[in-house]
């Protein structure tokens, strides 16, 4: 009977993928940043909610794309550090 301090136990947490996220940012703006960063996605809604409000929607053609590089950046930070075994 293996001794209960001796057993290792293996956590499988897969990555995420840049691809899935630059999608989802691109068809659901900063909804779509929820995939790769939830607190960077309720910041962007706040600020796009003020923008778009403040300017008919028309300010969204700024924050739209950078929903989308927050995304990419999130997962793939996301994605370095747990390859490296850093806590998440």
């Amino acid at each position: 009977m293996p001794d209960e301090m001796s057993t290792q136990r293996v956590i499988a947490i897969p990555t995420k993928s840049v691809g899935i996220s630059l999608l989802l940012t691109f068809i659901f703006g900063s909804v779509g940043l929820f995939y790769s960063t939830v607190l960077g996605a309720i910041i962007m809604l706040i600020i796009e909610a003020i923008i778009g409000f403040t300017t008919f929607g028309f300010g969204l053609i700024f924050t739209h794309p950078i929903c989308m590089i927050w995304g990419a950046l999130a997962v793939n930070s996301y994605n370095k550090k747990l390859l490296a075994g850093k806590a998440i």
